[in-house]
């Protein structure tokens, strides 16, 4: 339905990186969600009026706040969707990510309630609703909450949204639920056992963990998280393709919400070369990288002297000797100046985030590390720290 809503309302479907094709998938989920979980709030009302069941009555009001769930996330949508300003010169493609973040704790607070509830219902067992309409209700809840967390998880993918994944969890998490009360409701039919406060412990276990998952796929790029290893093997690739790019270091990737990807990083360049070809090569990276990967790109250039041996024989016995305490290590931007009494190398250090290096022993470390190993030889090192 949600496919074929697509097509009647939006022009191109196939552009999913087009920001107003990623709205109007949003906005077609989030009112079909509302709808439904409108709905399902209605007949399970009816239901649990006619059958005289609290429970079928509690968990209708449990459809109404899914529904506010899809009203956060529409209002996401549209708050992400609006041009930059001067206030905000990036847009404001992070609010969708709030919006996730207000559904993943819309889980959390639903899971934590059910456990609550559940612990009570152990201790203290409640009657439990057999009836026929219970029954058919519960099945129909079922089917939709699922055909809902496909939708979801499909146009989630199909868009790359995590609030939209945050929606399917959501979702999921209903059809678990359901489930288990329904298959309560059977053991207690056809044995007389009353497992619904056991049952309804796992679940809320389940519930819980599922929200800190949504809660975490949300908020990792609020924070600020590394990019993923094949979008960073794509820049190189692109970079590296160039006959004049010698190497590629301190790429930084900022996210600043779907679709609104800027990098930076440094090209080694061959000095001898002219400067204004290697200028216009880099202007023609930078729109490669725009056009295919859909980000702005800044790039830096660095010149490097590639035709002295006794300059790269150095690096690569500097390098050699730094690796031989963690292959994570590497160095670029290598250069070295001699003088009548002595050789200065400079170069930057570059130490991952997950090596437990601090950066003024390190430098201290190398410094030592040269001088105790080549005759007159003194490191000027800048100690950095990857991005990627």
């Amino acid at each position: 339905m949600v496919e074929l809503l697509a097509k009647l309302f939006l022009k191109d479907t196939s552009d999913v990186k087009n920001a107003k094709v990623r709205q109007g998938y949003a906005r077609i989920c989030c009112i079909v969600g509302i709808m439904l979980n409108v709905l399902l709030f209605a007949g399970k009302y009816v239901a649990g009026l006619i059958s005289g069941s609290v429970a079928i009555m509690a968990d209708s009001f449990n459809n109404l706040s899914d529904a506010g769930s899809s009203v956060i996330t529409l209002i996401g949508f549209q708050m992400a969707g609006k041009k930059a300003d001067t206030e905000h010169p990036f847009g404001h493609g992070r609010v969708e990510y709030i919006s996730g973040l207000a559904v993943a704790a819309m889980i959390l607070i639903m899971g934590v309630e059910l456990f609550r509830t559940s612990i009570g219902k152990i201790i203290h067992p409640e009657a439990v609703d057999t009836s026929p309409v219970a029954f058919l209700v519960l099945i129909i809840a079922i089917f939709v909450k699922l055909y809902m967390a496909s939708y979801n998880t499909k146009i989630g993918k199909k868009i790359n949204s995590a609030a939209m994944k945050a929606t399917a969890t959501d979702s999921l998490s209903d059809t678990l639920a359901t489930t288990v009360v329904l298959l309560s409701m059977l053991i207690m039919k056809f044995t007389g056992w009353n497992v619904d406060g056991i049952c309804g412990l796992f679940v809320a276990v389940f519930i819980i963990h599922a929200g800190f998952e949504a809660a975490r796929d949300t908020l990792s790029p609020l924070l600020g998280q590394a990019p993923g290893e094949e979008f960073v093997e794509q820049i190189k690739k692109i970079v590296m393709s160039y006959d004049k790019v010698c190497g590629m270091h301190d790429l930084i990737v900022h996210d600043y919400g779907p679709g609104r990807c800027m990098i930076s990083l440094h090209a080694e360049v061959s000095g001898d070369e002219d400067i204004y070809e290697i200028h216009d090569m880099i202007d023609t990276i930078e729109q490669q990288l725009q056009e295919e990967l859909d980000c702005e790109a800044v790039i830096h250039m660095d010149p490097i002297d590639v035709n002295d041996k006794s300059v790269k024989e150095m690096r690569e016995k500097v390098e050699a000797l730094i690796k031989k305490k963690d292959e994570k290590l590497s160095i670029h931007d290598f250069r070295m100046v001699k003088g009548p009494t002595h050789t200065n190398v400079i170069f930057d250090l570059v130490i991952p985030l997950d090596v437990k290096m601090n950066e003024t022993d390190a430098k201290k470390w190398v410094e030592t590390l040269v001088r105790e190993n080549f005759d007159h030889v003194f490191a000027v090192v800048k100690v950095e720290k990857s991005y990627i």
